[in-house]
């Protein structure tokens, strides 16, 4: 599980079958605690598929690879990435 920000949305203009009704999100993966307070930490950028409804700006958990597509089960996803968390608060001990 990684933290990310949304960056932003994308949009397919053709999708396998099982994307439908989808909500694609562009998100860039927070590398460093430093990086929680820039609005954009210069990372790769990932499109990931929204679970709950998230906005520009806000941070989330993100999930990779099998996980990813792990809530769907038994149904087979294309997705490699999932947004399955807002995080509302998140406090950091720089001192660890």
């Amino acid at each position: 599980m990684k933290i990310a920000r949304v960056l932003g949305s994308a949009t397919l203009s053709r999708m396998h079958p099982a994307m439908h009704a989808s909500s694609l999100r562009c998100v860039e993966v927070v590398e460093r605690i430093d990086d929680l307070q820039k609005k954009v930490p210069g990372n790769d950028l990932i499109i990931a598929w929204d679970l709950c409804g998230c906005g520009e700006g806000d941070l989330v958990a993100l999930a990779e690879g099998p996980e990813a597509a792990a809530p769907f089960k038994p149904d087979v996803k294309p997705i490699d990435a999932s947004i399955v968390a807002i995080l509302d608060h998140l406090e950091v001990d720089p001192s660890n």
